[in-house]
């Protein structure tokens, strides 16, 4: 059995960690709220955007648009990677690691595959296998539409001039604080809409419907990214409270069991004292 002062010393290393793990979670809980209601005001948006879209789509012609809908015989695939900065957030960051390689090395076998990273977490690790070509983990510092966008704008460049017949997200989708779902999800080509649909009809459209649809592609491919930054973002946040909420659990219980282990050692060191006291006075007696 280890000695008291090892014992004293592992429980105060068990409280200093207990108090930093128990600090980070509040503090994620709070960045958490303000990420869970951007995420949650922007769902609506992006939806009603990408319905409207499918919606003028629908009804055109198959040459609307076809730049960015142009289904290419796939060879080169872009894998855009979106992890956090940080660490301290359980599978946050290995989910998405693992999905990106499952592209990469199964659904994607014998192709070439990049992949652009968000999150220093993605570019360190991904990075090792020489698949990474750009790194936008700066995004984070200044969450904003404008410089998700000029990403999108990248992504756009690389599909249109033909650098990459297909562009995928890898991304976490926010459920609730404790929920992450990993998602794999097409940029580009844009996904064609199947079935009729007649509900532009009654709209009169000025100007007209292509040139309605050109400018709203862009616009909804740049939320579309925007969107699963913001999921991640959030997602990110929830995974680190729910991370350091279990560490403190256990930090607690490991401080419990260690201060019984403590109490035993000091109550077999109290007992030996006592006997050899004992055994003193009798040998003296005698």
């Amino acid at each position: 059995m280890a000695n008291l002062k090892e014992i004293r010393n592992r429980i105060a290393s068990v409280k200093s960690t207990m108090q930093i793990t128990s600090a980070m979670k509040m503090v994620s809980a709070a960045k958490l709220k303000k990420a869970q209601d951007a995420i949650t005001a922007m769902r609506p948006y992006a939806n009603k955007l990408t319905e409207l879209l499918q919606s003028l789509s629908a009804s055109l012609d198959g040459d609307a648009g076809s730049k960015f809908a142009d289904a290419r015989a796939v060879n080169k695939v872009l894998v855009v990677a979106i992890t956090s900065n940080r660490g301290l957030c359980g599978a946050f960051n290995s989910n998405i690691i693992k999905q990106t390689n499952a592209l990469i090395n199964e659904t994607y076998a014998g192709k070439q595959v990049d992949v652009i990273a968000i999150g220093k977490k993605g570019n360190d690790i991904l990075g090792k296998n020489g698949n990474v070509v750009a790194n936008h983990s700066q995004v984070f510092d200044d969450l904003t539409f404008e410089n998700v966008a000029a990403i999108a704008e990248t992504l756009m460049n690389h599909f249109t001039e033909g650098d990459y017949d297909k562009i995928e997200l890898v991304y976490n989708k926010f459920k609730n604080a404790a929920t992450q779902i990993v998602m794999t999800e097409q940029f580009l080509p844009i996904v064609p809409v199947e079935g009729d649909n007649t509900g532009a009809a009654d709209y009169i459209f000025e100007p007209s419907k292509p040139e309605i649809v050109e400018q709203l592609i862009p616009k909804s491919l740049k939320t579309q990214l925007y969107k699963a930054v913001r999921d991640s973002f959030a997602s990110e946040h929830g995974a680190r409270m729910t991370a350091m909420h279990k560490a403190t659990d256990n930090a607690s219980e490991l401080k419990d069991q260690l201060t019984l282990t403590y109490n035993k050692a000091r109550q077999a060191a109290i007992t030996n004292e006592i006997l050899e006291i004992v055994g003193g006075a009798e040998a003296l007696n005698n």
